[in-house]
């Protein structure tokens, strides 16, 4: 009895440390229970030595949960019958695309409410919230729920696309607000804390670290990200990202991903740039930006040995459009700029965000490289025309026939387009949601007829008959699309 009693112990030890990440090593003629004890107290204090330098996130989250909001928005209804056809397949097969765009108008009663949900943070005790445009972007009904369970309708102050940051507001009073910090000061490396209602489950906590800083992604040239490595799902969009200090220092907004979920990389906007607009919005209404009207591209080496620059460093301009600032100023494709208002420009991901902070009808210096040398050059802001940066509210849509909000596209977008003509859709209800038209979506042509503005098209459509075609170009393909109006 004694000898399986003392077996069951040494398998009892030899598993404790397994589970602690140690190893004995044991001559197998001498098994005794005095050979493990040395190995134990070793465990033990490398354990108790780990958890002291991890840092424990729980003060961060008591003093800042209550100011961390859940979002939703109730859209406009969407029959089972348009849902039918596609249900069970998957946003990325093929097929789902062609279901939704040409499934068959089966007459049905009933519907179902499009839910989104999203996070916010307050950052004003009189109601003010910040979150993400995209959150709150397809408009509908808004209701902010806090931690006390209390529920709120808000309202949108405003929008900014570019930047992907929108402004709430609540009819509250004293109510808990975060503290921001300094995302200049955050370095690599340093543990963050994320709060928000990944999938819906309210106030979840996520950490990690800053993976990279002034992070450039595709089409969000006014955003130099905070890059981290924590966890961040659908449903996280819009919530705050904090520092140690539990002070804001950035708004998770979006993740990389080749399923839809977290797969390491997560990007935040560094909160004083969410935080300028949020003032100018408050303020003005509206986001004021700088503007110079070139397009630039990466210096490489091989283009650095060309223009005979030492480093591929700078931004290169490709193209300056007519009439504007950098051409009144004198830039020309070929050159690049090196400075910009005194701050060197390292990469072209850098001038961006630098012309967008600049108070338009403001002069800067430029120290541009030109054919084997430097110079310099003054030139005058101009301002960023950015159609419908305020957000629109619901009711103010066209209520024509087809369903649209459409602005016109900017220089910028037709040149990315490469298209001559065309409108923007802002929003889609009614007959032009039902055939498929999506926000971003540009409308080439009604009917065969070429689409120049707004009023054109307002005009067609008065006087088109119960089906139409429209040509639309989305991302990098143009197709058909017929609409039923009526």
């Amino acid at each position: 009895m004694e000898r399986k009693t003392l077996k069951r112990t040494l398998v009892a030890a030899a598993v404790a440390v397994a589970v602690t990440g140690g190893y004995v090593i044991f001559d197998k003629n001498v098994m005794s229970a005095h050979a493990f004890t040395p190995s134990l107290p070793l465990a033990a204090t490398a354990a108790t030595s780990a958890a002291l330098t991890l840092p424990d996130f729980s003060s961060i989250v008591a003093q800042n949960g209550a100011a961390v909001v859940n979002v939703s928005v109730t859209g406009p209804m969407k029959t089972s019958a348009e849902m039918a056809p596609f249900s069970q397949l998957e946003p990325n097969d093929p097929f789902f695309e062609f279901f939704r765009r040409f499934r068959p108008q089966v007459p049905q009663q009933g519907g179902m409410p499009v839910h989104g949900l999203g996070s916010g943070f307050i950052v004003s005790p009189d109601g003010v919230i910040l979150t993400n445009a995209h959150v709150v972007a397809d408009g509908g009904e808004i209701t902010v729920k806090l931690t006390d369970k209390r529920e709120f309708k808000a309202k949108v102050i405003g929008v900014d696309k570019p930047t992907d940051v929108a402004v709430l507001k609540i009819d509250a009073k004293n109510l808990p607000a975060v503290r921001l910090g300094d995302p200049s000061q955050a370095r690599v490396g340093t543990w963050v804390v994320a709060i928000g209602a990944p999938f819906g489950f309210e106030n979840s906590v996520t950490a990690g670290i800053i993976s990279a800083k002034s992070r450039s992604l595709p089409d969000e040239g006014y955003v130099s990200f905070i890059q981290t490595d924590v966890a961040v799902n659908p449903g996280n969009s819009g919530g705050p990202l904090f520092n140690l200090n539990g002070e804001v220092i950035g708004i998770n907004s979006q993740i990389y991903s080749r399923t839809g979920g977290y797969q390491g990389l997560s990007f935040a906007i560094p909160i004083d740039i969410a935080m300028k607009v949020e003032q100018q919005i408050v303020q003005h209404g509206k986001v004021s930006r700088g503007r110079v009207g070139v397009m630039v591209q990466e210096v490489t080496q091989s283009l650095a040995d060309s223009f005979g620059l030492k480093q591929p460093v700078g931004a290169l301009v490709s193209s300056v459009e007519k009439d504007s600032p950098g051409e009144k100023a004198g830039l020309q494709p070929g050159d690049v700029i090196l400075k910009f208002n005194s701050k060197e420009v390292v990469s072209a991901a850098d001038l961006p965000p630098q012309v967008a902070d600049m108070k338009p009808g403001s002069s800067v210096k430029l120290e541009i490289w030109r054919k084997d040398h430097a110079m310099e050059n003054t030139l005058t802001i101009g301002e960023f025309e950015n159609p419908k940066l305020a957000a629109a509210n619901p009711n103010d849509m066209d209520k024509g026939r087809l369903g649209l909000a459409v602005r016109p596209l900017t220089p910028d977008e037709q040149r990315q387009a490469e298209v001559s003509g065309g409108i923007l859709v802002e929003d889609a209800v009614g007959p032009a949601a039902r055939a498929g038209i999506q926000r971003g979506d540009v409308i080439l042509s009604f009917n065969g007829e070429p689409i120049a503005s707004i009023e054109q098209l307002r005009v067609l459509a008065s006087k088109a008959g119960k089906h139409v075609a429209l040509l639309v170009q989305r991302d990098n393909a143009k197709l058909f699309v017929p609409v039923t109006i009526g």
